[in-house]
């Protein structure tokens, strides 16, 4: 057995190309390749855990997301949806690689707006503002 939060992406592939699910599909889904699946209990088979695994949907979809994977919520579960079409080529691409993509588009103005200590009191950056200091 393993912890879910240390999941790699090629454990979450390997366990989704061998999914099996009789349920109803969950809020919460993924899509992997071409597959939507459900999302608690793909990171639970995964990590070889119990279904009654303390892990709920919403970490196990913070999981899914942080590995790279696209996951939607649903309200109504009743028909299945495909994937946008450039899913499967987001999917493949590692984080890193999308980030550095997406990075090199940003304009060096601004760039220099970003605090130079962002990254030691990220906190204070993210939550002053709405405590409202």
């Amino acid at each position: 057995m393993k912890d879910p939060k240390t999941l790699t992406r090629a454990e979450i592939i390997r366990a989704a190309n061998d999914f099996k699910s009789t349920r109803k599909m969950s809020k919460w889904t993924v899509f992997i390749n071409t597959r939507e699946l459900p999302a608690r209990p793909l990171v639970l088979e995964a990590a070889g855990v119990a279904p009654n695994d303390p892990t709920n949907s919403h970490q196990a979809v913070a999981i899914l997301e942080r590995l790279g994977f696209e996951t939607r919520y649903a309200k109504d579960t009743s028909e299945s949806r495909e994937p946008e079409p450039d899913v499967q080529e987001r999917s493949s691409e590692p984080v890193a690689e999308v980030i550095l993509r997406i990075a090199q588009g940003v304009p060096d103005s601004e760039w220099a707006k970003v605090p130079s200590d962002l990254s030691k009191n990220v906190d204070r950056y993210l939550y002053a503002k709405r405590r409202g200091k």
